[in-house]
C-alpha cells in the first residue's frame, strides 16, 4: 500500500518546504508547500520512472518529490518571469 495518506501529505509538505527553499530561499505555506510537493511527487515519480529508478524508502521518496517539485517550480518561473 505503500506510504498512505498521512505520509504523503508529510513528505508533500516537506518536499515543498524543500524545493522553495531551493528555488526561492523559503516556503510558500503549508497549503501551497503541500500542493507543490505532492504535484512534485507525482512528476518526480514519473520522471524517475522515465530514467528506470525505483525507491521504496521514506528518504528515497523526499529526494523523488523534492526533485519533482524543483522541476515544477523551475517550469512555473519560465511562465511567471517579469
Amino acid at each position: 500500500m505503500g506510504l498512505g495518506l498521512l505520509w504523503s501529505i508529510i513528505v508533500g509538505i516537506a518536499a515543498g518546504a524543500i524545493a522553495g527553499w531551493l528555488m526561492k530561499g523559503s516556503g510558500f505555506g503549508i497549503i501551497m508547500n503541500l500542493v507543490v510537493g505532492l504535484v512534485g511527487s507525482l512528476l518526480g515519480g514519473w520522471i524517475y520512472g522515465l530514467l528506470g529508478f525505483h525507491t521504496d524508502s521514506i528518504l528515497g521518496v523526499l529526494l523523488m518529490s523534492v526533485v519533482g517539485a524543483v522541476v515544477l517550480l523551475w517550469i512555473v518561473s519560465l511562465f511567471t518571469r517579469r
